[in-house]
């Protein structure tokens, strides 16, 4: 699976993968031409007093240990950029397909998984793609080249090698079967990490309000001790393994060091090629470790590949259609309409929207009000396909919108959504969305902000509509956040403008100012506006009264209150009989 996501990057860039495998093997045969060097040093050299081999023999030492040294600069250099490479394709790739996923598909995976895989699990991948550029590469052929030269040093002295060698790889090989599995459980716990903290950072205020402190730390201390617990298990592991195998390491150094005294005593070998001997045992052991470190690494990576690779392949349920079935592009103002709507959610008894029809055409105003669940977001995720109906279908211009271009579709849609956010930024960037808008791009800025009823605060900031903009825009009340992004609609040229609920956090007063001001600004568009409070929709040209996903009234505001009892409940609730009039 490791391979398979990658490689859609790797071969492109063929040449610096080739490149470092060629300088990594390169510094790996320098490595192991050091110790031999060093041997002929002692033995031709210094046993015998011959000072011109020892500088000839170390200047070429020295040249060896720098060619390995900038072959194995140059290919950790090269290493880190493909592996970063990788990093940020696969975060591109998740990011663009996940931005194409309805509101169903995000909650397949759900977001704090998402990020998640965005994140640490594309790290994980990154990490090992670095490590086997760096060790990989190097590993068998130090392990092979230190054996074959440890067997030019003496071939009696190297039997040590079929026993330590296997002992040391049963032992790694024994805590490595222990480690995989639980990478898998260590990453969906971090899922579960991010869920509990985004819940409680989102959600912080809440919490204060209704006091729930002392549950929401029971929630976080469990998800903590569960991500603990197998964490421990991992270090505990890391921790056994690392001392068995310097044990491993320190006796296979004392045996070569008795069995090799005893060789040097009777003459049978010399005590540079046993200097030799013991360096080549180091590379191989050092070998061994870097594949033990490879198969512990790559199975977290491979279990995070398929973590991504899920993303990746998850078919996007709303999608544009092939360009050989798109409908022609439309002419003129679009007009909007459900035709028999239904929409169930997957394994829900009941549906969400029910036989629901429905016309908005242009230069009408069109209200839905109901209680809380009764449909009335869904009904309003359907018009820029955030989610598709089950059964009908929305049309635009009589075009059933799944037979539309996606884009096109959009373009001709302004929403302001239930929940207010605003990206970083200035209010001029967040408000026309593009980072630095130019005179004409500002004018209309200042246009838009006049008909949400923003002038009036945002004139009495230091920097105008340069204003920042904080992530969110927490640096705005809920009120200042709903008139910016009702600007950033009006900004935008459309054929329907849909407000969900988004005058609840204004004042009587300036909801008023807005909707009267709504029809010059919107320049004979249609206008859908979901609310709960009566006083902002009495005036709409139709009323749509929700109930349970069923409509249960439809009219004006005085039809309504003599052929609707859920309506003149509604009424009721919030306003007195003279207002109601």
């Amino acid at each position: 699976m490791l391979v398979r996501l990658t490689w859609g990057y790797v071969k492109t860039h063929l040449v610096e993968v080739l490149a470092i495998a060629v300088l990594q093997v390169f510094a790996t045969i320098a490595a192991l031409y050091l110790p031999d060097l060093n041997a002929r040093i002692i033995d031709e050299g210094v046993a015998v007093g011959d000072t011109a081999q020892i500088w000839h023999l170390g200047l070429i030492m020295l040249a060896a240990s720098l060619a390995q040294g900038v072959a194995t600069a140059i290919a950790v250099f090269l290493g880190a950029r493909v592996a970063m490479g990788v990093g940020a394709w696969l975060r591109r790739e998740v990011f663009t397909h996940a931005q194409a996923f309805s509101a169903q598909d995000v909650h397949d995976f759900g977001a704090p998984s998402l990020i998640t895989r965005a994140t640490n699990d594309i790290q994980q991948i990154q990490m090992v793609i670095l490590m086997t550029f760096i060790i990989m590469i190097q590993a068998p052929i130090m392990g092979v080249g230190g054996v074959v030269m440890a067997l030019r040093q003496d071939l009696s002295l190297s039997r040590l090698l079929l026993i330590l060698v296997p002992v040391l790889a049963v032992v790694v090989g024994f805590i490595m079967a222990r480690l995989t599995p639980l990478f898998a459980v260590q990453q969906t716990r971090i899922d579960r990490m991010n869920t509990v903290l985004r819940e409680e950072l989102t959600g912080i205020r809440v919490i204060r309000a209704f006091v729930r402190q002392p549950l929401v730390r029971s929630r976080y201390r469990d998800a903590n001790d569960n991500l603990r617990s197998i964490a421990l298990r991992i270090g505990s592991l890391f921790a056994v393994m690392f001392p068995a195998v310097m044990i491993v390491i320190s006796l296979s150094t004392v045996a070569v060091l008795w069995f090799g005294g005893h060789l040097i005593d009777s003459g049978d070998m010399q005590i540079g090629a046993l200097f030799a001997f013991i360096n080549y045992l180091g590379l191989i052991f050092q070998a061994v470790m870097m594949a033990a470190m490879m198969f512990i690494m790559v199975p977290r990576a491979n279990v995070s590949a398929g973590r991504v690779h899920d993303v990746l392949a998850h078919p996007v349920s709303v999608a544009s259609p092939a360009p050989d079935t798109a409908a022609s592009s439309l002419e003129g103002r679009w007009s909007f309409a459900y035709r028999d709507v239904s929409l169930r959610y997957p394994g829900a008894e009941v549906p969400v929207l029910d036989d629901i029809d429905l016309d908005l055409t242009p230069g009408t105003t069109t209200a839905v009000i109901g209680a809380t669940a009764s449909g009335k977001t869904t009904l309003v995720n359907l018009l820029p396909r955030l989610m598709d109906p089950t059964e009908g279908a929305v049309t635009a211009s009589g075009i059933p919108v799944p037979n539309l271009d996606l884009a096109e579709l959009r373009r001709h849609i302004a929403v302001v959504p239930q929940h207010s956010y605003l990206f970083s930024g200035t209010i001029a960037s967040t408000v026309a969305g593009v980072p630095e808008p130019d005179a004409e791009q500002r004018t209309r800025v200042e246009w838009a902000l006049e008909g949400a009823q923003a002038t009036e605060f945002v004139i009495d900031l230091v920097d105008g509509i340069d204003a920042p903009v904080e992530p969110g825009g927490t640096n705005f009340s809920g009120g200042q956040r709903q008139r910016l992004s009702i600007a950033r609609a009006l900004y935008r040229e459309a054929d329907l403008y849909v407000f969900d609920d988004s005058f609840s956090a204004l004042d009587y007063a300036t909801d008023a100012r807005l909707r009267l001001a709504l029809p010059s600004y919107v320049h004979g568009a249609a206008i859908l506006i979901v609310a709960q409070r009566v006083a902002t929709i009495r005036h709409a040209d139709t009323i749509i009264v929700l109930d349970d996903g069923h409509i249960v009234g439809r009219g004006t505001h005085g039809t309504l209150m003599d052929t609707c009892p859920t309506y003149r409940e509604i009424v009721a609730s919030q306003m007195s009989e003279e207002e109601a009039a």
